[in-house]
């Protein structure tokens, strides 16, 4: 298992049982499970790396100090996720001395650049033109896409983390893969005018 790669449901409740009881090579594990994603996702928030990098082991520690309570949370992973987008606001409002009413207008998604079997079968001008659509979706928008898409998340987890409906997820979701569509219809005879819902 890769260190940025999601821990499944099972091995993922031994882990917090292990951290529970102190466990800190189970808490290790959590960390490296969870912790590139949410750099990323806390640096689309604050824009800063090492801002990033500080929010992200501010809620670990944060984790770790309550860790005796952690068997009561109960999804962690929306739970880490929510900390962090929490632990990112309250970083921009110390810098800015003011609570940020619309954070989705002060980030900024980077997608992943790696490179999957899938984008290897798509021809780098049809890749070009997806990633260029994506780029210019809304910031909200653009944000729900890749929680979907790139970190794995379902519908109902990023409606808790960012604190919308999961029915806005949806719609978002339709917008997104709309505009995708439209980007690239004249290169496909068919191409999916709805995205496909985790539910």
């Amino acid at each position: 298992m890769s260190n940025d790669e999601l821990l499944d449901q099972q091995v993922l409740n031994t882990i917090i049982g292990k951290i529970a009881t102190g466990n800190q090579a189970a808490f290790r594990q959590l960390y490296d499970g969870y912790s590139k994603k949410l750099v990323h996702f806390a640096q689309a928030i604050v824009k800063e790396y090492d801002a990033a990098l500080e929010v992200v082991d501010e809620v670990f520690i944060k984790v770790w100090k309550n860790k005796e309570s952690i068997t009561a949370i109960a999804n962690i992973r929306v739970y880490l996720y929510t900390a962090v987008k929490n632990t990112s606001l309250n970083y921009i409002s110390r810098k800015a001395k003011e609570v940020q009413t619309e954070p989705f207008d002060f980030i900024n998604i980077q997608l992943s650049e790696d490179v999957s079997p899938e984008q290897r079968l798509i021809t780098s001008e049809i890749y070009l033109k997806i990633k260029a659509a994506v780029n210019n979706l809304p910031p909200r928008c653009k944000m729900i896409f890749k929680l979907v898409r790139e970190d794995g998340l379902k519908y109902k987890e990023v409606a808790a983390i960012l604190s919308i409906s999961e029915n806005t997820v949806d719609a978002q979701m339709v917008i997104a893969v709309h505009r995708i569509s439209e980007a690239v219809k004249c290169q496909f005879d068919f191409f999916p005018s709805r995205a496909e819902k985790k539910s």
